[in-house]
């Protein structure tokens, strides 16, 4: 197992060395080609990287492009909200206007009275008549005995009693003929509702004479139609109960006729009402129909026991087989991890041995002159 080991991983390095040989091969035919070869210069790698750098410089202009697109795009919308805050500033003072314009005058403010140019226009002169009560004693605009309207005020007021004398009695006069009219109207109107209030007693007295003679007539007449339907129903009765003892002592019920019972629906049934029940050959026909069933049950039970009986047999061999078939393969398994066990210590072994003989042999002697010649002999 150890040698099979040590062949793979001879193998692996052995690829290892001829794919580095093959790469140093392919590298020294570039460089050392002066078609390819330009000063020394690796012109594949410096393409490689100017296309990687332009890739990077195209990358990073998209990148810009982005930015500066998603930039206008963000200058864009900074304007028109700024447009909408105007045009929202705009409204909102023009709204403030309209309202200090409607609701905020001048003239509804507290002190605009201090400052009014019209007050002189609406201020009231300094007296209006001789009953103004800003004309004082100190004021010098009314003294003591004048009276300057006495006189048309003595006529306007005995005019304006005269008036209302006049008007309360015409007021008290038509009152009266109010209540004159009012009461002939009432007079009238209980009048005509007691002639009608006797009218209607003696209409309702005379129909409900008219009632009772009617209702005892037909009452009358009722009572004897019910006599005479009692005693036809009573004959009636007493017929039928005699037709029906003699046909019940005549007919087949009584006297037990089986045939009395049977069906028309079918021969195997009867009517329930007129069945005496089963005779001896029925009944000993029924209990051997039971007695076979009872047979048949005994029997299926016996076959259910026998077929139960060989699934548990089965399925104990079953499990007797699964249990070794375990047993067996936990035996495999603890030989298996020997097997591994001894195979990995051997292994170990071997790698000991390996390191100590690279430690020891391989790596004890120091390098030479000629060791250092053999560097800048290849392309690297």
């Amino acid at each position: 197992m150890a040698q099979k080991l040590d062949y793979r991983q001879d193998l692996a390095e052995d690829a290892a060395l001829q794919r580095r040989r093959y790469r140093e091969l392919q590298r020294q035919s570039r460089v050392f080609d002066a078609r390819v070869r330009t000063i020394g210069v690796d012109t594949e790698a410096l393409d490689a990287q100017i296309k990687d750098r332009k890739i990077q410089e195209a990358t990073q202009r998209a990148y810009d492009d982005t930015i500066a697109a998603e930039m206008k795009q963000n200058d864009k919308i900074l304007c028109i909200l700024d447009e909408r805050q105007k045009r929202d500033s705009q409204i909102l003072n023009k709204a403030v206007n309209e309202f200090r314009q409607t609701y905020q005058q001048p003239e509804t403010r507290r002190e605009f009275d201090l400052s009014d140019p019209q007050a002189l226009k609406k201020d009231t002169p300094a007296r209006l008549a001789d009953s103004d009560p800003r004309c004082t004693i100190s004021g010098l605009q009314k003294f003591m005995g004048e009276d300057l309207n006495s006189e048309n005020r003595w006529k306007f007021q005995k005019e304006q009693t005269r008036e209302w004398l006049l008007q309360q009695q015409k007021d008290w006069e038509n009152a009266l003929a109010d209540k004159k009219y009012a009461d002939d109207l009432h007079d009238q109107h209980r009048m005509e509702l007691d002639q009608k209030a006797v009218n209607l007693q003696r209409i309702d007295e005379e129909t409900r004479r008219a009632i009772c003679i009617t209702t005892t007539e037909f009452n009358k007449a009722l009572a004897a139609d019910i006599a005479s339907r009692r005693q036809l129903e009573k004959q009636q009765e007493d017929e039928d109960n005699i037709a029906e003892i003699s046909n019940l002592l005549r007919g087949d019920l009584l006297s037990e006729n089986p045939q009395q019972a049977a069906s028309s629906f079918g021969n195997g049934r009867v009517i329930p009402n007129r069945w005496k029940g089963m005779n001896q050959d029925q009944l000993k026909e029924i209990r051997d129909v039971q007695l076979q069933q009872v047979l048949e049950k005994l029997r299926l039970e016996e076959e259910e026991r026998q077929r139960n009986a060989e699934w548990d047999r089965k399925r104990i061999q079953e499990a007797r087989a699964e249990v070794l078939f375990e047993r067996h393969q936990q035996r495999q398994n603890r030989e298996l991890r020997r097997t591994l066990d001894n195979l990995n210590a051997q292994l170990s072994q071997e790698q000991k041995t390996r390191q100590a003989y690279i430690d020891e042999e391989v790596y004890s002697n120091f390098p030479s002159g000629q060791y250092y010649t053999q560097f800048n002999t290849t392309s690297r």
